[in-house]
């Protein structure tokens, strides 16, 4: 014979999971209207030839027509160096500085923290504004200074060199990038076992010792949040290029993503720019898997 009490606490569960369901349902049906729905649409229609005039379903012609143009290969060079530049650069830093003030007294730690912060609850357009200003050729701030201390005969063309223009925007993805990584380095190195570091340093372990071996262990999993988020809005890095530059001069800083947008919304080649995307979300994915899989000690639990 059953036993009531069972059945009636299994009656519970399932009446329990369904609401938890129906609670979920409005949120699941805006995810797969509005992220599953044109993510299907575009991988489609990479496969097609779609313009304004119509669409035609050219297989891959797209993918092979992506690695014969030099426009993509560029913004995917670009595309590359700012990830390899920027991740760990922005790392190391947040690192560094949240490692020097995570010890500080609540009320200057609360102040550099506010500093970082600063720039990424600051609008793109205004932070922009202010770096055009800074690197303009005539009356930029870093042209007057170099010219001014006789580090420069005359004023620099920032953003219209091919060899500068790309560091200059490397520069402001950076000042913009570190307030969340080191608000989060603060935050974890706080949280890290005190007992555990008294342990060490008793023992006679050194700073470098003492960090490594139990803080770094601890700070991992903010390590790897900090490095995957940073490497996608590195990939993703769009606002800069088309405030700063658009792309110029001769593509010397498009990115992939800004070759994307001028691709579907300047020439109206949806199905080409479509295949951007997806190989940009590949690589994405890809890149955020190795970086999952070498930062958990080559294990994917």
């Amino acid at each position: 014979m059953a036993n009531p009490a069972a059945a009636k606490s299994r009656v519970v569960r399932r009446r329990e999971t369904a609401v938890s369901y129906l609670f979920l349902l409005p949120a699941l049906a805006i995810f797969v209207c509005f992220v599953v729905t044109p993510m299907l649409m575009g991988f489609f229609t990479s496969f097609t030839d779609s313009h304004l005039g119509g669409m035609k379903f050219v297989a891959f012609a797209n993918y092979i027509r992506l690695f014969k143009d030099p426009k993509f290969l560029r913004s995917a060079w670009n595309t590359v160096l700012i990830v390899l530049v920027s991740v760990p650069a922005v790392t190391a830093f947040s690192l560094w500085v949240g490692a020097s003030i995570y010890r500080m007294r609540s009320g200057v730690r609360s102040f550099f923290r506010c500093i970082f912060y600063l720039p990424v609850v600051t609008g793109s357009v205004a932070v922009v504004v202010v770096w055009k200003w800074m690197f303009n050729t005539y009356n930029g701030l870093f042209n007057y200074v170099g010219v001014s201390a006789g580090l420069m005969d005359r004023g620099i063309d920032w953003l219209g060199s091919p060899r500068l223009a790309i560091w200059c925007i490397l520069i402001i993805l950076f000042t913009t990038s570190i307030g969340q990584p080191i608000v989060l380095y603060v935050a974890a190195l706080g949280n890290v076992d005190v007992s555990l570091v008294e342990a060490a340093e008793v023992d006679g372990a050194t700073d470098f010792q003492t960090f490594w071996k139990i803080k770094w262990p601890s700070i991992m999993p903010t390590t790897l949040y900090v490095v995957v988020i940073t490497s996608i809005n590195s990939f993703q890095c769009f606002a800069l290029i088309q405030l700063l530059t658009s792309g110029g001069p001769n593509y010397h800083t498009s990115t992939v993503m800004y070759l994307l947008y001028e691709t579907a919304f300047k020439t109206y080649q949806y199905g080409y720019a479509d295949a951007m995307g997806v190989i940009l979300a590949l690589v994405i994915a890809l890149f955020s898997a190795l970086q999952f899989r070498v930062m958990n000690g080559g294990t994917t639990e």
